[in-house]
């Protein structure tokens, strides 16, 4: 696996290793990894509950869903480099303002927390919504296939290893430290700790070079028949990018839950140990390291279409042993299943969608897509958390399987179409008519 690693990244400009570097430390800390597992925990050991919690989750999810369309802007404006570099630096200092808060007094605390998690998100923004024009920008067409698989495969091995060495910290550093796991005191040393990874990321990507996307390059001729083929300088149709966003939105719900309620539950329902919890969240993230480095081999033989639609049903499977079973082993399975194939679709889908707009375009789209699964995150955390004081985590569970399910359908009847209509038209590629189709897609 890590020889395939290694391989596959001597594909790339020194720009995209460079990023992918910093990548991988963001993922280590921060997207999957220490951050994720323990933060929750932190909170619980506050004395918070899952609504609390899902209000506090909820409330830096929606800042970055405001907040990165605007990025995109900036990203047009100053400079994709610079924007990721000042995310950076933003979620720095929200990292920093979070244990900070632990000291505040009364609802003076929540409001802090709270306020500190916006700033990491705002960061978080700037960051992921520049990254991929960045990368589509220091990457020749000819070998941008593997370039989002190579991303989600790097950060799963990031998010794994965080995941592992975060659910052991508060095991360490509560003995140092003179207290139990029940206190806040063992997970806020791991939090800054995070935190203070940003700083070689930062180092890292300041040896990169300036970019700039070029409406001019040569368009990526898609091997595969059945995916759509670029719309150069045409404009965006109002109907794709919508239908593009709805998928976007009910796809990201497919994981959400898992992502932001998934250690509460084992930790409150399931009573489970912290180690346990961070070797659980653990093998989800290494079992999607091979399968998102496996992504461009299953799209050139089956397509993008098909990737996307069969990752979606099996991740909607992975829901119902969690809903069914409430036992460790079965959260488990379904969390691997979960976060295993959502490191295929989302790959799978970021090729599609950037396959099909011209490349001054990517960022205004990736800030839309961003917009749009920061909505759904908030949605889920914050609806999420009342759901389960009221209703219990498997009608969340099973809602959630629901969304995702829808996701898939939506993406299977509007662009089987698009297919349909693509195979007719062989003889002559006709890609900015075939865009059209979509813009008024059948009901």
């Amino acid at each position: 696996m890590l020889t395939s690693l290694r391989a596959t990244l001597q594909l790339f400009s020194r720009n995209v290793r460079l990023f992918l570097f910093s990548a991988f430390l963001v993922g280590f800390g921060f997207d999957g990894g220490i951050f994720s597992v323990l933060f929750n925990l932190y909170l619980l050991r506050l004395g918070y509950g899952p609504e609390a919690v899902g209000a506090i989750n909820s409330a830096g999810l929606f800042a970055f869903a405001i907040f990165s369309l605007p990025a995109a802007l900036f990203g047009n404006w100053w400079g994709v480099r610079r924007m990721i570099l000042v995310g950076l630096g933003v979620m720095l200092l929200g990292a920093g303002l979070l244990p900070a808060a632990e000291l505040w007094g009364g609802g003076w605390q929540q409001a802090g927390l709270t306020g500190a998690y916006i700033v990491v998100f705002l960061g978080l923004s700037l960051y992921f919504v520049n990254s991929a024009p960045f990368m589509m920008a220091s990457t020749a067409p000819a070998k941008r296939d593997h370039l989002f698989s190579m991303q989600t495969g790097l950060m799963a091995t990031a998010a794994f290893a965080g995941s592992l060495i975060g659910g052991a910290l508060p095991a360490l550093f509560a003995p140092l430290l003179g207290t139990t796991l029940e206190f806040p005191a063992p997970y806020r040393l791991p939090l800054l700790l995070a935190g203070l990874l940003i700083v070689p990321a930062i180092l890292i990507l300041r040896g990169s070079e300036n970019v700039q996307a070029d409406d001019n390059e040569e368009a990526v001729a898609d091997t595969d028949p059945r995916a759509p083929a670029p719309a150069g300088k045409e404009p965006l149709p109002i109907g794709l990018f919508l239908l593009l966003l709805v998928v976007r939105v009910l796809q990201v719900a497919g994981v959400a839950t898992v992502f932001v309620f998934f250690n509460v539950y084992l930790d409150t329902q399931l009573q489970t140990a912290t180690s346990t919890i961070g070797l659980v969240s653990a093998a989800g993230r290494l079992i999607a390291v091979p399968v998102a480095l496996l992504t461009p081999i299953f799209t050139r033989r089956f397509g993008n279409l098909n990737v996307v639609v069969w990752s979606c049903v099996i991740v909607t499977l992975g829901y119902l042993p969690m809903a069914l079973l409430p036992t460790i082993g079965a959260a488990a399975v379904g969390y691997i299943a979960i976060v295993g194939l959502a490191a295929m679709r989302y790959p799978a889908t970021m090729n599609f969608s950037m396959r099909i707009v011209a490349p001054r375009q990517r960022g205004t789209l990736t800030g839309a897509g961003e917009m749009a699964a920061g909505v759904a995150f908030t949605s889920l955390a914050l609806g999420g958390g009342y759901m389960i004081t009221r209703l219990g985590y498997q009608s969340l569970f099973l809602l959630t399987a629901v969304l995702n399910l829808g996701g898939a359908f939506i993406f299977w009847y509007f662009f089987r179409n698009f297919r349909r209509k693509k195979s007719e038209r062989t003889a002559t590629p006709v890609a900015p008519q075939a865009v059209k189709a979509i813009d008024s897609p059948p009901v």
